[in-house]
C-alpha cells in the first residue's frame, strides 16, 4: 500500500536434522505458479500478473477479505469483469477458515498475493532488535501454514515498503533474513515451494540497490522474485516520459521475476496507459506484470469501487482500467524472458546505502524460534493476539548469511569457514547500531504490517 512497512526479519542456524513432511494432496483445477528464469510460469505458459491490491476497510479497519466468504464472493464478480488473475492482500486473521474464499478465486482463475505480516505481528524500524523475536516468527510461519495448502496461493511476500529512504537502508539484512527463513520454514515442512520475495517502496535513490541485494548470495538466502511500487507514470505520458524506458535498461541483467506491486498514479485523470507498456515487449523481458492500487475508495481517491455493505458502485477509474486491461493481450510465447541468470553483486557501502553488516552475514534466528522448524508453527495468534513487538532483546547475534537454512532437500546448509553452524553465530562489531533503522516510531500500522 502506499506506506512504509513495519515488517522486517528473521534469519536462520537450523538444525540440519529438520525433515520434510509428506508434500499435501491437492484437488484444485488451478496450476500453481513456479518461477522459471526471471519469469513466472503456470505449467508451461508465461503468468503474467493482472491484478489489483485488496484490503476493503483500508487502514483505519484491519480485517481479513478472504475469511469474509460473502464478501469475497461479492468482489469477485467485480475482479471477472475486469480480467484479473490476481489480488494482493496486506492482513490475514491466521486463524480464520479461508477455505470457501480460496476455492472460489480458484474457481475464477484468480491467485492470492499475500503479506504475511499484521499490525500487531510485525517488526518496529525504531527497534528492529527488540521486535525481531521468536514470538512474531511463529505468527509469519502459522500464515504460511494457513496458505501453503491452496494452490491459487501465488506468492508471500516477506515485507513492504520496509525501506522508504536512504537512512531506514540499514534495515535491508533483516529483510533478507525474514525471506531466507520463510523460504526455509516451506522446505523444512515439505510444502510445495511457493515463492517468496519483498515489495520495496517507491524510492528511486536505493531501489536497484535493494534489489540486487535480495538477489546475492547463495540461493538459500536470495529473494525467489523481486517487487517495487511505482507511481511515476502519471497520465498522460509514456514509455519514455514516464521514465519506464530506464528502469527497464537498469533491470535488463537482473535474474528473478521482476513485477510491480502497487501502481496507478492519480496526479491526473487516471486512463492506465501504463498497461500498454507493461504487458508488451518492451517491458515483458524484464517485468512480469503487476497490481493496480487499490480495489476498494479507502479516502485516498485511489480506488476504483465504492463499498457500501452489499453494493458495488464501480467508478470511472475501474472502467478506465478494465478498458486498458481488455485491449492489451499478453505477448505470446515466453515474452522475451531470460531462463538462465546469475546472482546479482551485494552492493557497497554508500550516501544511499547504509548497510555495514557484511554481505555474507545476516541477524541469527531469535532464541526459541528453531523448534517451529522441526515442529511446525502450531495455531497462529490471529488479529486479536497481544502481539510481538516488545517480546524481544536488544541484544542481536549476527551469523553466516546462509548458515542452517533449509534447502528444497530438507536438510541445512553448513556453515561457512571452520566452525560449525552452532559456533557460527556471534555477536557482530555493532550488532545493534547498525540494525536500528530508523529515529522513528511506529505511527500507525497498516496491512501486511506496514506504516502509513
Amino acid at each position: 500500500m502506499k506506506t512504509v512497512s513495519a515488517f522486517i526479519a528473521v534469519s536462520g542456524a537450523l538444525s540440519a536434522s529438520v525433515a520434510a513432511s509428506p508434500a499435501v494432496t491437492r484437488a484444485s483445477k488451478i496450476t500453481p505458479v513456479t518461477v522459471k528464469g526471471n519469469a513466472f510460469f503456470a505449467g508451461d505458459s508465461r503468468f503474467y500478473i493482472r491484478g489489483v491490491d485488496y484490503q476493503p476497510g483500508g487502514a483505519s479497519d484491519a480485517k481479513d477479505p478472504i475469511a469474509d466468504a460473502a464478501s469475497c464472493k461479492r468482489d469477485i464478480a467485480e475482479f471477472k469483469k475486469l480480467g484479473l488473475n490476481t489480488i494482493r492482500v496486506y492482513t490475514v486473521d491466521n486463524t480464520a477458515n479461508h477455505d470457501e474464499c480460496m476455492s472460489a478465486l480458484a474457481d475464477a482463475g484468480i491467485y492470492l498475493a499475500l503479506d504475511v505480516n499484521t499490525p500487531k505481528y510485525s517488526i518496529n524500524r525504531a527497534e528492529p532488535e527488540v521486535s525481531y523475536n521468536a514470538v512474531y516468527l511463529q505468527s509469519v510461519f502459522a500464515t504460511i501454514d494457513a496458505f501453503q495448502k491452496y494452490d491459487n496461493t501465488l506468492l508471500f511476500f516477506s515485507g513492504n515498503e520496509v525501506i522508504n529512504d536512504d537512512t531506514t537502508t540499514a534495515c535491508a539484512p533483516f529483510v533478507k533474513a525474514t525471506t531466507r527463513d520463510m523460504k526455509s520454514y516451506i522446505n523444512a515442512q515439505g510444502y510445495r515451494k511457493i515463492p517468496v520475495g519483498y515489495s520495496a517502496a517507491d524510492v528511486d535513490s536505493n531501489r536497484i540497490e535493494m534489489a540486487h541485494y535480495m538477489n546475492c548470495g547463495d540461493d538459500a538466502i536470495r529473494s525467489d522474485f523481486f517487487a517495487f511500487n511505482d507511481y511515476s507514470w502519471c497520465d498522460p505520458s509514456s514509455f519514455t516520459t514516464s521514465g519506464w524506458d530506464q528502469k527497464v535498461k537498469k533491470f535488463a541483467d537482473y535474474s528473478l521475476p521482476l513485477f510491480l506491486s502497487e501502481y496507478g498514479c492519480i496526479t491526473n485523470t487516471r486512463k492506465f496507459e501504463e498497461v500498454k507498456s507493461l504487458y508488451s515487449t518492451q517491458m515483458t523481458g524484464v517485468y512480469s506484470g503487476g497490481l493496480v492500487y487499490e480495489y476498494s475508495e479507502e479516502g485516498s481517491k485511489y480506488g476504483l469501487v465504492s463499498l457500501n455493505g452489499n453494493n458495488v458502485k464501480e467508478l470511472d477509474d475501474f472502467n478506465a482500467l478494465k478498458s486498458a486491461l481488455a485491449g492489451t493481450q499478453a505477448p505470446n510465447g515466453g515474452g522475451g524472458y531470460k531462463a538462465t541468470g546469475a546472482a546479482s553483486t551485494c552492493p557497497t557501502k554508500s550516501s544511499t546505502w547504509n548497510v555495514t553488516i557484511a554481505a555474507n552475514q545476516l541477524p541469527a534466528l531469535p532464541k526459541d524460534a528453531s523448534k517451529y522448524f522441526s515442529n511446525g508453527a502450531g495455531k497462529g495468534p490471529g488479529l486479536a493476539g497481544a502481539g510481538s513487538q516488545t517480546s524481544g532483546s536488544k541484544t542481536i547475534q549476527l551469523a553466516d548469511a546462509a548458515s542452517g537454512a533449509v534447502t528444497a532437500s530438507g536438510t541445512a546448509a553448513a556453515a561457512k569457514g571452520s566452525k560449525g553452524a552452532a559456533s557460527s553465530v556471534r555477536m557482530g562489531e555493532s550488532s545493534v547500531a547498525p540494525l536500528v533503522c530508523g529515529l522513528v516510531f511506529l505511527v500507525s500500522t497498516i496491512f501486511g504490517a506496514t506504516l502509513i
